[in-house]
């Protein structure tokens, strides 16, 4: 069978190829491509999707996979040779049900209206996007249509997030979480701070500086990885050796330091991928959720926790005198984890954040569903954020317009996010029931061990097993939200009593 895997390896690795490469131009278009360049950016990520989705449909591969069956009963389940083919026959069944035009067509799409979201954000504009949503709804309405046997059309979106994940299973999760959240930001929510030094100034270079100084200490390293600007910060790569991550700066806020931690948290996942998987379908983190937990652990459990801010405080006061200078490290630990409701879900608190969530989930489930007309969605999206949050929302931008998302076609992937901040927790006390010393070894601004562990027992897997099957071997169970609201009890109880 050797010749037949050879032969699957090496066709994998070159679609592997196309797909990184397409990850760039991404990247590139959001990061340093100048405006005008967005009509031929749709066309050359489009050729590329076409020639790759090709590549990976094609009977040969199919045969590949059925001539390697016996080969793979052979090898033990843990392997890298029996999980590239496990995982290449569930990818390839998936893709193969859907024609190379539309996957061609949904990439293009994206690529088109990604200037054209940002240009209506940054101008309140949202009769400007809706053409571009309304495109991209409906080519997702086509491409649930390629799928049967789901117990609900959000399925097929959900499943290429979170594979074999079920709606119905999320929607249970959210509830449950909805149930304890509500109150709690209530009774905290309502409790007043001195904030007002978080307005800044935060100089720009000082922010780009010290951001760099933190995810340093995290395990960031130049030699392959580099950080830059965009609009809506995101993390993307090419292997495991070329890391990009994305931020943004803003002189009133200070939102950036945060931000570099999670893209950071991303990054190190890619990077923590084993050598052996580079160039296979196996060379990625293995879902949206797991991913998300990596970014949401050393932004919030690590970045916004006390041990952090008592080794970084003092050096935080130096970069930024006028904000902070005379303010006591007390006072800017409760500031930037106060419960308080805001606008834009990337600056939310850790509490507010998984309602921003709940949000666009119950949205996207009725837009696909056809019960929303796309016309009055920003009127929909206000009222039911005010019932939620308790806040009214002034514009678009701040509201339906926020977010990148929905101009790439990338429905299913926001209730990801909460399940990350709840699988974060799981994880973490798992790695604190190992290394209880993690906290003192924090205010040394150590973080080293942390990584270690962390790349050792989840980043190297990439996506050798299934999410399930991944939880299950870094925590010993499934997923499970009582460690997070219980995180967030203690923690925002603590801050409530103080």
């Amino acid at each position: 069978m050797q010749p037949s895997f050879d032969d699957l390896k090496s066709r994998l690795a070159e679609i592997h190829d196309l797909r990184r490469a397409q990850e760039i131009l991404f990247w590139d278009q959001t990061v340093m491509m100048p405006p005008g360049g967005g009509a031929v950016r749709g066309a050359q990520v489009t050729t590329l999707d076409r020639i790759a989705h090709e590549k990976f449909i094609s009977d040969e591969i199919g045969t590949l996979l059925e001539q390697l069956a016996g080969y793979e009963q052979e090898l033990d389940y843990d392997s890298d040779d029996a999980s590239l083919i496990r995982t290449t026959r569930r990818d390839w069944e998936k893709a193969h049900r859907v024609p190379a035009d539309l996957a061609a067509e949904m990439t293009g799409a994206a690529a088109d209206a990604h200037d054209v979201w940002a240009k209506a954000r940054a101008e309140n504009d949202y009769a400007l996007f809706l053409p571009h949503l309304e495109r991209a709804v409906e080519l997702k309405r086509r491409y649930v249509e390629c799928f049967d046997g789901y117990d609900e059309p959000y399925d097929v979106l959900l499943d290429d997030f979170e594979p074999g994940m079920k709606t119905a299973e999320v929607r249970q999760v959210f509830d449950d979480l909805k149930a304890e959240l509500v109150p709690l930001i209530a009774d905290i929510g309502s409790i007043e701070g001195d904030d007002a030094f978080m307005d800044g100034p935060w100089p720009i270079d000082a922010q780009g500086d010290y951001s760099l100084k933190i995810i340093r200490r995290f395990g960031f390293d130049e030699s392959f990885a580099r950080l830059d600007l965009t609009v809506h910060p995101f993390a993307a790569s090419s292997g495991t050796q070329d890391i990009r991550l994305t931020t943004r700066y803003k002189e009133d806020d200070i939102t950036s330091i945060f931000t570099a931690m999670h893209e950071c948290g991303h990054g190190l996942y890619e990077h923590g991928v084993s050598p052996s998987l580079e160039r296979t379908p196996l060379c990625h983190g293995v879902s949206s959720a797991l991913h998300e937990s990596q970014s949401r652990m050393w932004e919030n459990i690590v970045g916004r926790s006390m041990s952090f801010w008592n080794h970084f405080y003092p050096s935080f006061q130096a970069a930024f005198p006028e904000a902070v200078g005379d303010v006591d490290q007390d006072r800017f630990y409760r500031a930037i984890n106060r419960v308080k409701p805001s606008f834009i879900r990337v600056d939310a608190d850790e509490a507010t954040y998984n309602l921003h969530i709940i949000l666009r989930f119950e949205l996207e489930q009725e837009i696909m569903a056809g019960t929303i007309d796309l016309k009055e969605l920003p009127a929909i999206w206000n009222a039911r954020f005010e019932e939620y949050l308790g806040i009214p929302v002034p514009n678009d931008t701040l509201g339906v317009l926020q977010d990148v998302h929905w101009s790439g076609g990338g429905f299913g992937y926001f209730p990801t996010y909460s399940l990350g901040n709840i699988i974060s927790v799981q994880i973490w006390e798992k790695v604190l029931s190992e290394i209880p010393d993690l906290p003192e070894q924090f205010e040394q601004g150590e973080f080293g061990q942390l990584h270690d562990w962390l790349r050792d027992r989840l980043y190297t897997l990439g996506r050798k097993f299934t999410p399930q099957e991944t939880l299950q071997r870094v925590v010993g169970g499934p997923i499970d939200a009582a460690p997070y609201v219980r995180y967030l009890k203690d923690k925002l109880g603590a801050l409530a009593a103080a």
